[in-house]
C-alpha cells in the first residue's frame, strides 16, 4: 500500500483530505463571486469576462475539473467519516454532544449534500446549458455569448431565484462551521490568535453570502437594467 493510500484510509488522513479540498472549495467560492459580481457592472463587462475564459479553455477546464475532483473527494470522504464516527460513538455521548454542538456543526452531512445537488444542477444550468436553457445561447451585438441576458432573464423566475437564495444561505451555514474546522485541521489554531481569526472567518463567510444573493434579488426586485 502507498504513503498516500495509508494516509487516505486513516481518520486523520481523510480529516486532512476534507480541510485540503475544502480550503481550493473556498478558493474557487471567491474567485467565482468576483467574476459573478461583474453583472453589476453591465452587460459588457460580464460577458467581455465570460468570452476571456471561453477563449482560455487551459484556465477555465482544469478549475472546473478540479472543482468536480474536490467535490467528489469532499463529499465521499464526509460521508465516510459520518459513517465511521456515527458506528463508534455510544448513545449517550451522542445526545451529550449533540447539546453542546453548534447548529452548524450538526447539520454538516445535510448542508453537503443538498449544496452537491445544488452545484450539480447549477453547472448544468449555466456552464453546461442542459435545463432551463431557453436563453442560454444568446448572443450579444458583438458575436459573444450573451451571459448578462442568461443570468438576467433566470433570475426573473421566481422559483430559480428563491432556490439560488436558499442554496447560498446553506452554503454559509456550512462554511460557518468548515472553515473553522479545517483550519484546525490544518493546524492554523493559536489562543493568540483564534479570536481575531474565527471574527474573520464569519466576515468572510456572511460577504460571501451577500455577495452571492445580491446578483439574483437585485435582478428580481428590478434593480438591475435588461441588456436591451
Amino acid at each position: 500500500m502507498s504513503r498516500f493510500s495509508r494516509i487516505a484510509t486513516n481518520s486523520i488522513g481523510k480529516k486532512l483530505l476534507m480541510a485540503a479540498t475544502g480550503l481550493g472549495m473556498v478558493g474557487f467560492v471567491i474567485g467565482h463571486l468576483l467574476g459573478n459580481l461583474k453583472m453589476f457592472f453591465g452587460p459588457e463587462e460580464i460577458n467581455s469576462y465570460a468570452e476571456f475564459l471561453h477563449q482560455h479553455p487551459g484556465l477555465i477546464w482544469p478549475a472546473r475539473l478540479g472543482l468536480i475532483a474536490f467535490l467528489l473527494i469532499h463529499g465521499v470522504t464526509g460521508v465516510t467519516l459520518w459513517l465511521r464516527n456515527r458506528a463508534a460513538r455510544p448513545t449517550g455521548y451522542h445526545k451529550e454532544k449533540t447539546l453542546r454542538a453548534s447548529l452548524a456543526s450538526r447539520y454538516m452531512l445535510t448542508t453537503g449534500i443538498l449544496l452537491f445537488v445544488f452545484i450539480t444542477y447549477h453547472l448544468l444550468h449555466f456552464t453546461f446549458h442542459t435545463v432551463n436553457n431557453e436563453n442560454s445561447l444568446f448572443t450579444d451585438s458583438m458575436g459573444r455569448h450573451d451571459v448578462y441576458t442568461m443570468v438576467y432573464s433566470a433570475f426573473h423566475n421566481p422559483f430559480i431565484t428563491g432556490g439560488y437564495v436558499l442554496a447560498m444561505a446553506m452554503l454559509g451555514q456550512h462554511l460557518w462551521h468548515g472553515v473553522t474546522s479545517l483550519l484546525q485541521t490544518l493546524g492554523v489554531h493559536h489562543n493568540a490568535y483564534n479570536g481575531p481569526l474565527r471574527f474573520g472567518i464569519k466576515a468572510l463567510v456572511v460577504l460571501l453570502v451577500l455577495g452571492f444573493v445580491a446578483i439574483p434579488i437585485s435582478i428580481f426586485c428590478g434593480l438591475l437594467p435588461s441588456a436591451g
